[in-house]
């Protein structure tokens, strides 16, 4: 983790379950700013950018099989997912950083997110 992070605007977006939360948690402990704009559920295609445009846009990902993991009772179907990725073209398209978590710890995400963040600071 970074020793004096810069206030940066970093917003995650990604499918459920992939990992948002966890570490939007980890960045906020770091003294980060961060925000989820739940674009997976929206239509509105760069709602990720319409209020505050990020210093860092993070994609998260994920495969059907680790979301059926993470989410074995409420995962939707290879379906939902889908929807979810379509959702999200426009994010991915404009994203800073792209991470597939399928089959990454919680850490290992964690330590993907904050070597690039130490990369763009200097």
């Amino acid at each position: 983790m970074p020793d004096d992070p810069p206030s940066l605007l970093v917003k995650l977006v990604g499918p459920c379950a992939s990992g948002k939360s966890t570490l939007g948690d980890a960045l906020h402990a770091a003294g980060y700013q961060v925000k989820q704009p739940s674009q997976e559920h929206s239509a509105i295609q760069d709602l990720w950018r319409r209020f505050s445009v990020p210093d860092v846009l993070v994609y998260l990902d994920l495969d059907f099989e680790s979301l059926q993991q993470r989410r074995p009772q409420n995962h939707g179907g290879p379906e939902r997912l889908a929807e979810q990725h379509q959702r999200l073209t426009h994010a991915y398209e404009h994203c800073d950083l792209y991470i597939d978590t399928s089959g990454l710890t919680p850490v290992e995400v964690q330590e993907k997110a904050f070597a690039f963040l130490e990369k763009i600071k200097d």
